[in-house]
């Protein structure tokens, strides 16, 4: 009997794989909006889909509650050629990014659409919702993918991104994937966009188990209050180190932030230090950021900071000490004492206009 129920069950897995593998390959985005409009790195993951192929469809998952979310809808609808299908689950249960309520989201778009390849990026959004979305549809995903080179292979950074790793996917569908938004960069997209974009769809929710979505409940949401760019999408970021020592002598670092009109950041040292918040670490366990400009005062170069940074276009470090790692990967070096360099940048710099 054991025999014949694994039989079976084997035989329903090699069926459903079949019809997965029959259809033709389409892709699910999971994607962020704010304020009534899609983030930057939902649109790095479109690019990353175009990657996969360029003609399969590509759809749109938003979820949310209220007039936000379908103006957010309406601008995803035009925001790149490459988009046919917006899909929105409009209710009060998807008001805050929770994993539970998302990932039995993605289960049951899944289960009705039969994607090929679901896809988010390597931010706090994706990391908290793709594996448990992973999960429940029996899958490994393949997180943190820098470059695609077809549908089922992937490269992407291992040992603190010392070394690439090639990992081609076997399993079944859907190949789940969190992709880096700074590897796929958003490539102007010109104005013959179809006319009235993507259709947008309704998803039926009226069959998601509510029992298994109220583990967990949204408590509050804490941010500052701040002019300065953010710092995942930010063309110039500033970022000190321990070495500041204090939270009153980061402020030097927020001033030149925004002289330059730059993001804040900070080493895991100075956000364990409480010099900053969390949301401003840089590194293997906090953001990976690839500015045209990243500028590390007092930073040593941890193997953990560099991970998250190494790629920016140009990296420029200051710090007392002549041996830190940090100028190993800086393309300009200044051996000094950050109290007083920053204070005479500060001076000759001019005023942001």
């Amino acid at each position: 009997m054991a025999c014949r129920f694994i039989l079976q069950n084997l035989s329903k897995r090699h069926l459903l794989h079949s019809t997965f593998a029959s259809r033709s390959a389409s892709t699910l985005i999971l994607a962020e909006h704010e304020g009534g409009s899609i983030k930057a790195q939902s649109l790095s993951a479109v690019a990353a889909a175009s990657s996969i192929n360029g003609d399969n469809p590509v759809s749109l998952l938003l979820a949310g509650s209220g007039s936000s979310l379908q103006q957010a809808a309406e601008k995803a609808a035009t925001c790149h050629p490459s988009v046919s299908q917006v899909l929105v689950a409009d209710s009060d249960k998807f008001a805050h990014p929770l994993a539970e309520p998302w990932a039995k989201l993605i289960q049951l778009v899944q289960l009705k659409g039969g994607y090929s390849h679901v896809i988010a990026t390597s931010g706090s959004f994706g990391k908290n919702i793709l594996p448990r979305a992973a999960a429940l549809l029996d899958v490994s995903p393949v997180t943190d993918v820098v470059e695609i080179n077809g549908p089922h292979q992937f490269i992407r950074p291992i040992y603190a991104g010392n070394a690439l790793c090639t990992v081609r996917y076997t399993g079944a569908n859907p190949c789940m994937l969190s992709v880096r938004s700074t590897s796929f960069p958003v490539p102007p997209i010109s104005g013959d966009l179809k006319s009235g974009g993507a259709s947008i769809s309704e998803v039926d929710l009226s069959t998601l188990d509510e029992d298994s979505i109220g583990k967990s409940r949204f408590i509050k949401l804490s941010s500052e209050e701040t002019d300065r760019p953010d710092l995942g999408s930010a063309r110039v970021v500033v970022t000190g180190g321990r070495a500041l020592k204090s939270a009153e002598n980061f402020k030097m670092i927020e001033k030149l932030a925004e002289k330059l009109g730059a993001a804040v950041g900070a080493t895991r040292a100075a956000v364990d230090a409480g010099f900053v918040p969390n949301e401003l670490q840089v590194g293997q366990t906090g953001k990976i950021v690839a500015p045209e400009l990243y500028m590390a005062f007092g930073v040593s170069g941890a193997i953990q900071h560099l991970a998250g940074m190494k790629d920016s276009k140009v990296i420029v470090a200051v710090n007392k000490d002549a041996d830190a790692p940090i100028f190993q990967v800086a393309d300009y070096g200044l051996v000094g004492d950050l109290f007083e360099v920053i204070p005479e940048l500060l001076e000759k710099l001019p005023e942001k206009k």
